[in-house]
């Protein structure tokens, strides 16, 4: 198994999540992540979804998705066929930066910033794969932390939009 950033374009249509995480779900396939957003083109939303499978169910899976009235069309991608990133929230309390010079040290060493700072609590961001965010949690537990979250996984492929060239070949 494997990780797979699995793309989908549609039209802005109510509904059409919730009916592709229900094919997701009725195959007992766990999502690792779901982000939503517009596209590179007017009018067209892209809905990125990160699954651990094997290629023969990813293949599959995109497959059932595009028979959906509103998809548009659907593709998948293995990491190293895509450029991705997450971004991180760390809430953590104000009293545990005292220690200035340890506390810079940490956000430099993680390439991360803050964000804001407050009487009570410090925000702090960092972007970067999952480990990388992970790490950066590890360490910001030791001296204390509120709360965190992360988003779910944006990518970009490597391969020229699909999408636009998939629309040309269409229209032809």
């Amino acid at each position: 198994m494997q990780e797979y950033t699995l793309t989908v374009f549609s039209e802005d249509k109510t509904g059409l999540l919730s009916r592709i995480v229900a094919i997701i779900a009725r195959r007992h396939f766990d999502i690792k992540s779901i982000t939503v957003s517009p596209s590179s083109m007017e009018g067209i939303y892209r809905f990125t979804i990160m699954l651990v499978l094997e290629e023969e169910q990813v293949r599959k899976l995109t497959e059932q998705i595009e028979k959906q009235v509103d998809v548009l069309k659907a593709f998948y991608y293995d990491n190293s066929q895509i450029i991705y990133q997450e971004i991180a929230l760390y809430k953590v309390p104000t009293e545990a930066f005292y220690d200035g010079d340890n506390v810079e040290r940490l956000i430099r060493r993680h390439n991360a910033r803050i964000l804001t700072i407050e009487k009570e609590y410090i925000v702090i961001e960092k972007t970067g794969h999952q480990f990388e965010t992970e790490a950066l949690l590890t360490e910001l537990k030791e001296i204390g932390i509120y709360e965190f979250v992360r988003s779910g996984r944006v990518a970009i492929v490597k391969p020229m939009e699909r999408l636009k060239n998939y629309l040309k070949s269409i229209e032809a």
